[in-house]
């Protein structure tokens, strides 16, 4: 029993000297912290106030080193705490083919954002040099790069729409003046029967390290329709015959396939067609063939094709 009396007396002392022991350490840190300190520490910049024709480059500078002045109190808040400070670029003078912040304006600027508590005691550098360009813009089309497959008997009725149809690049003159186009990411469409309607990231090209751009994804649709293939059978008619001579060409006829929505079909007939050979284009290589030319073809159709491009003939004296 008397053991175990002394074990919990000894238990209790050493949680009271503990008790104590914190107690001396809070009221010390405390004391400690209200005092005034000289320390350095980083301050992190943000830019303001960029003038239309200037861009703030890949590496300008976020931070620098501040030796400050403030209670250790002002100083664990500022570390745990600390907001971006503003640098207002619009006040940087040029000089020598830099953008630069002196010493005197560059203190003033910080000190102007810190509390009443903290004193600005000096800054590791003696001008900030800005990462400035001068910016050029250039309004750059939009080529879509489709992987379209179109069910039998369909196809594409128009070009495809593509909203919006330019980018808007900005950057220096040396990155984007050699841009001719900004292509979208493939966009892959299998079986397609009916109108689509698809939004597709921008691919840019690599090393435009100084260059924004005003967007990043464009809407690509496209119209299908049903069409239907006719085929017509058309005279030839041979121009430029020699003087004396009579050109006869064998066959007489050529085929024509034209393809076109069904009611557009009904309305076309033989007369919309021109089928000519041309005896002047003969190349003088003793072989009797002439080449066929489609001089006339109907509007609002896909797609006219003669399926024989050349015609045999023999010359009749008159």
């Amino acid at each position: 029993m008397f053991k175990n009396l002394l074990r919990n007396l000894n238990q209790k002392k050493v949680k009271v000297f503990s008790l104590f022991l914190l107690c001396s350490f809070l009221a010390w840190f405390l004391s400690n912290l209200s005092e005034p300190y000289e320390s350095r520490c980083d301050v992190k910049l943000n830019y303001t106030n960029l003038p239309d024709t200037l861009l703030l480059g890949k590496n300008a500078v976020t931070s620098m080193e501040a030796k400050l002045r403030t209670s250790g109190f002002r100083f664990l808040f500022y570390n745990l705490f600390a907001k971006r400070l503003d640098i207002d670029v619009s006040q940087a003078r040029y000089e020598n083919g830099k953008y630069l912040i002196d010493d005197a304006l560059l203190k003033k600027q910080i000190d102007g954002q810190l509390s009443q508590s903290i004193s600005l005691l000096d800054l590791d550098r003696k001008q900030l040099v800005l990462d400035l360009y001068q910016v050029a813009s250039k309004e750059i089309p939009i080529a879509p790069n489709l992987d379209l497959r179109l069910q039998q008997n369909f196809i594409l009725d128009g070009p495809l729409g593509i909203e919006p149809s330019h980018v808007m690049a900005k950057g220096p003159l040396s990155e984007i003046d050699t841009l001719r186009q900004i292509m979208t990411a493939v966009i892959e469409l299998k079986d397609i029967a009916v109108d689509f309607n698809r939004e597709a990231p921008l691919v840019f090209p690599k090393g435009l390290n100084n260059t924004i751009f005003s967007l990043e994804r464009v809407k690509i649709s496209g119209k299908v329709v049903r069409f239907s293939e006719e085929i017509y059978t058309l005279s030839i008619a041979v121009i430029n015959q020699p003087e004396g001579y009579s050109v006869k060409t064998f066959p007489n006829s050529v085929s024509v396939l034209c393809k076109a929505k069904l009611d557009r079909l009904k309305e076309i007939s033989e007369s919309d067609f021109e089928v000519v050979a041309d005896y002047g284009r003969l190349d003088g290589s003793g072989k009797g063939t002439l080449y066929l030319e489609l001089k006339k073809s109907p509007k609002n159709v896909y797609d006219v094709r003669l399926l024989e491009n050349t015609v045999n003939f023999v010359l009749e004296q008159q």
